[in-house]
C-alpha cells in the first residue's frame, strides 16, 4: 500500500525542543509511518494512513495547535501563510513597542540617573506603580510566552517559553517582594529588575519579528515555481475558444498557447510551430523548438509562435506540480546533521534549567552580598541566554534555501539526506548512453566518393532508409529532414539480413550497408576502407552507400557526446572526484568515448546487475559513490549508490529510483548539485556553530564566571538581546545562500 502524505501547520512551537515533542506525539498515532517537522516553516510532513483528526488531537495534547492543509492549493496555502506571517509580524512589533516603551526609559534611568533601589516609602509607591505597569506589559506583550510555558508544564516538558517565563517571572517576582515586603530582603539587596523583565520581553519579540520577516525570503524558490503556473487556460470546446480556470482543464482538451503566454498544463503539440523558454524548470537558457508531436510542460513560456496542444497531464499530475511537491518535501526533510540538532535541543532546556538552579545555589552559598540578588540575576541570565531558538532554525533554514537554489538550477533534490551526502561524494559512476552521450544516433560524417553531392547522397540514403526499421535509419531520415530534403518513394525495397538494404529509385540501383554488402555486390571500397576504420575507432558506425554499382559515400552514424559533457567531467575531476564510466556497449566504442571525454577508468559490455556490483565494489573500497543514469537498466544501481542522480530527460523509473534529478540533460547539473550541497552543508555548520556559541558559550558568562576576575556579571537585558539576535544571525546567514552561484570552471 502506498503511503499518503499530509501536512499540518503548527502554531505555538517556540524552539527546537518543540520539534522532538511534536514529532514524537504524531508518531504515536496509529497509521503514521514517519513525521518530520520543519521548525523554520512551522510545518510537519506526515506519511502514512492516519486519521487527520487524530493527528491534530495528538498535536493539541502535546500543547500546540495544528491546522490541516488538505484541500488547499499550493498558491492558496502560500498566500495564507504569508498573510498569517504578516499578521504575526505586526503583532510581535506591536508587543515589542509596548514592552520597550517601558523598558528603555527604565534602563536609561538606571544607568544615568539613579539607583533602582527601595529605601523610602515614596520609592516603594513609585516602584509598586512601575511593577504593576510591568505586569500589564507581561500580559499584553509576553502572555504567549507564559501560555506556552504553562502548556509545556502540563505536558511535563520544557521549551523556550519555559526559559523566558521563568527568567522574566523570577525578575518581576523578586522585584515585587523587594517593593511589597522589603524587610525580608537584606538592605543591600533591595534592587528592582522591572527594566530587565520589560526589555527581555521586548527584545525577544523583536528577534522573533525579524526572524519571521527574514524567514519569508527562504521560500522564494517555491513562490517562483508556483508563480510559473498561469491562473487560466484557453481551450477549444465545440469549435469555440474559451478562457477557463486552470483547474477546469480536462485531459485531452485542446489548448491554445499564444506568443508570450505561459503553457498552462502539460501536453503534446498537435498544430503549429514555436520556441519555448524552459529555463525556469531546467536551468537551460536556450529556447527549445517545438513542432507537432513534441511535448510541452506547464509553466514554460511560449516565445514566438501560436500552437495548439492536447492536454496530457493536468492539475496535480503536471510535471510542474510534481516538481513543487518534490521541492516542498525536500525542504521539509532533515539531513542527519539536522536530526542531531533536534536530539541535542530536546535535552538542552532541562539541562539549562539545572545549570540555572546550580548557578543560583553557588551564588547564594559562596557569592558576595547581596547574595540573593546576585543569585537571582545569574539564574535569570542563564535561562534567557540559553534559549535554543537559533539552534532549531540552523538546519531547516539552510535546507530550504539550498533545495530552492538547486531547483532554480534545474536540480531537484528529493530529501535532506541526499543533500548532505552529495557533499561527500568521492566517486561518480556515469552511464554512457543518454548520460555522457545524447542517447539518440545522429549522422556525424558524410565522406563523399567521386563527384556526388552531399545533399543528394543524403536525400537518396533517406529515401532508401525510409522503408527500414533499423535504429540507425532514423538518424539518416532525421538528418535529411533537418536540411529539408524530402524522401522520395523507392521501389523493389529489399532488406538483406546482417548486410544492409537495397532498392531502386528512378531507375537507379541504391545500396546501403556494411562492407559485407559491398563485397557481395562487387562494389570497390578498398580506397575508403582505412577511412571507415578510422571512423569506427572514433566510436562511429560507418556505412557504405553505392549508386549504380559505384561507391558514392561513407555515411557515419554515432551517438554523439553532449556538447558540455567534457567540461562537466573536468569540473568533477577538478573537485577530486573519481569519475568512472559504465556501459553495455562494446569495448571499442566505450574506449573511444572515454578517451574523448577524459575518463581513464571505464567498463564496457556491463549488464544492469554488473552496475550494482560496481557500485558495491567502490563502496567497499571506502568511496562515497554517486551514480548517474537515465535508463530502466540504471535503476538498481541508482538505488544502491550513496546518492543516485537521474537525468530528467530519462525514464520515470530511473527518476523514481534516484535521490537527485537533473531536469536538463547536462552533466553540469551534477557538479552544480554537489556545489550547492557543499555550500548548504557549510552554511548549516556555520549556523550550528553560531547557535552553539550564543547558547553554550554564553552560559558560563551568564552564570558569572567573569565576576571573580573582573567583577563583571552579565545583565539579563544583554542576555535577552543576545538570544534574540542569535536567531536573526542564523536566518541572515541562511539567506546568504540565495546569492550562491556554482563555479562553472
Amino acid at each position: 500500500m502506498k503511503d499518503n502524505s499530509q501536512e499540518l501547520i503548527i502554531e505555538g512551537a517556540g524552539c527546537a525542543s518543540c520539534v522532538g515533542k511534536i514529532e514524537k506525539a504524531i508518531k504515536q498515532v496509529k497509521g503514521v509511518t514517519s513525521a518530520s517537522m520543519n521548525f523554520a516553516q512551522r510545518t510537519v510532513s506526515i506519511t502514512g494512513d492516519a486519521d487527520q483528526n487524530l493527528l491534530i488531537l495528538a498535536v493539541e495534547t502535546a500543547g500546540y495547535n495544528a491546522i490541516s492543509t488538505a484541500g488547499t492549493s499550493d498558491d492558496e496555502l502560500l498566500e495564507e501563510k504569508d498573510k498569517a506571517d504578516w499578521i504575526y509580524y505586526k503583532r510581535l512589533m506591536k508587543e515589542m513597542t509596548i514592552a520597550l516603551t517601558l523598558g528603555i526609559p527604565l534602563m536609561i534611568y538606571g544607568i544615568l540617573i539613579g539607583e533602582m533601589t527601595v529605601t523610602t516609602t515614596t520609592e516603594r509607591i513609585v516602584w509598586l506603580t512601575v511593577g504593576l505597569v510591568t505586569l500589564a506589559v507581561m500580559y499584553f506583550s509576553g502572555r504567549h510566552f507564559y501560555i506556552g510555558a504553562w502548556k509545556s508544564f502540563k505536558n511535563h516538558s520544557a521549551n523556550m517559553d519555559t526559559l523566558i517565563a521563568l527568567g522574566t517571572g523570577t525578575a518581576w517576582l523578586y522585584s515585587m517582594v523587594v517593593v511589597v515586603t522589603p524587610e525580608v530582603v537584606p538592605e543591600m539587596a533591595r534592587h528592582v529588575y522591572f527594566e530587565a523583565t520589560a526589555m527581555i520581553i521586548g527584545l525577544i519579540n523583536l528577534g522573533l519579528a525579524l526572524e519571521v520577516k527574514a524567514r519569508g525570503r527562504t521560500s522564494e524558490a517555491i513562490k517562483r515555481l508556483i508563480g510559473l503556473q498561469p491562473k487560466t487556460a484557453r481551450v477549444i470546446r465545440d469549435k469555440k475558444e474559451l478562457d477557463i480556470a486552470i483547474d477546469q482543464v480536462l485531459l485531452n482538451d485542446i489548448v491554445r498557447a499564444r506568443p508570450g503566454e505561459k503553457i498552462p498544463v502539460d501536453g503534446e503539440v498537435v498544430e503549429g510551430h514555436t520556441s519555448i523558454d524552459e529555463s525556469m524548470l531546467t536551468g537551460e537558457p536556450m529556447p527549445v523548438e517545438k513542432t507537432e508531436g513534441h511535448e510541452v510542460v506547464a509553466g514554460t513560456i511560449n516565445k514566438t509562435g501560436s500552437i495548439l496542444f492536447k492536454a496530457t497531464r493536468v492539475g496535480k499530475d503536471t510535471a510542474l506540480a510534481q516538481i513543487i511537491n518534490m521541492v516542498k518535501r525536500a525542504q521539509n526533510s532533515k539531513p542527519p546533521i539536522g536530526r542531531l540538532a533536534d536530539v541535542l535541543s530536546a535535552y538542552f532546556v532541562p539541562v539549562v534549567m539545572i545549570i540555572s538552579v546550580v548557578s543560583a545555589l553557588v551564588w547564594l552559598n559562596f557569592g558576595p552580598q547581596p547574595a540573593i540578588a546576585y543569585a537571582m540575576v545569574s539564574a535569570t541570565t542563564v535561562l534567557i541566554i540559553a534559549c535554543p531558538c537559533a539552534l532549531g532554525l540552523a538546519t531547516p533554514m539552510s535546507v530550504m534555501v539550498g533545495v530552492g537554489k538547486a531547483a532554480e538550477a534545474g536540480v531537484l533534490i528529493r530529501n535532506g539526506e541526499a543533500l548532505q551526502t552529495a557533499s561527500k561524494i568521492t566517486a561518480m559512476i556515469l552511464d554512457k548512453t543518454g548520460t555522457i552521450t545524447l542517447g539518440a544516433p545522429k549522422v556525424t560524417d558524410i565522406v563523399l566518393a567521386g563527384d556526388f553531392l552531399e545533399d543528394r547522397v543524403l536525400q537518396l540514403a533517406a529515401s532508401l532508409e525510409s522503408g527500414s526499421e533499423h535504429p540507425l535509419a532514423l538518424a539518416i531520415i532525421e538528418s535529411a529532414n533537418e536540411k529539408n530534403l524530402l524522401a522520395e518513394k523507392v521501389e523493389n525495397f529489399t532488406a538483406i539480413a546482417g548486410h544492409g538494404v537495397e532498392a531502386t529509385l528512378n531507375g537507379e540501383t541504391l545500396l546501403f550497408g556494411n562492407h559485407k554488402l559491398m563485397n557481395r555486390k562487387n562494389i570497390e571500397i578498398a580506397d575508403y576502407y582505412a577511412t571507415a576504420q578510422q571512423l569506427a575507432e572514433e566510436a562511429k558506425t560507418p556505412m557504405y552507400f553505392a549508386i549504380n554499382g559505384k561507391l558514392a559515400a561513407i555515411i557515419a552514424v554515432a551517438d554523439p557526446i553532449k556538447e558540455d559533457s567534457i567540461a562537466a567531467i573536468k569540473r568533477l575531476q577538478k573537485n577530486n572526484i573519481r569519475v568512472v564510466m559504465l556501459t553495455g556497449d562494446n569495448k571499442a566504442t566505450a574506449q573511444a568515448v572515454a578517451k574523448k571525454v577524459g575518463i581513464s577508468e571505464f567498463y564496457a559490455e556491463v549488464l544492469p546487475e554488473d552496475k550494482v556490483e560496481k557500485v558495491k565494489e567502490l563502496q567497499m573500497a571506502g568511496e562515497t559513490v554517486g551514480m548517474t543514469g537515465d535508463g530502466i537498466n540504471d535503476a538498481p544501481a541508482l538505488a544502491m549508490a550513496n546518492v543516485g542522480f537521474a537525468i530528467g530527460t530519462g525514464t520515470d523509473v530511473a527518476i523514481e529510483s534516484a535521490d537527485i534529478t537533473l531536469m536538463r540533460g547536462s552533466l553540469h547539473g551534477l557538479a552544480d548539485a554537489i556545489a550547492v550541497s557543499k555550500a548548504t552543508l557549510n552554511n548549516i555548520k556555520q549556523n550550528l556553530f553560531g547557535a552553539f556559541i550564543y547558547n553554550v558559550a554564553g552560559i558560563p558568562f551568564a552564570a558569572g564566571i567573569l565576576y571573580p576576575f573582573f567583577g563583571l556579571l552579565l545583565s539579563p537585558v544583554i542576555a535577552g538581546a543576545a538570544m534574540a539576535f542569535s536567531s536573526l544571525t542564523v536566518v541572515t546567514n541562511a539567506n546568504r545562500l540565495r546569492f550562491f552561484k556554482p563555479q562553472k570552471h
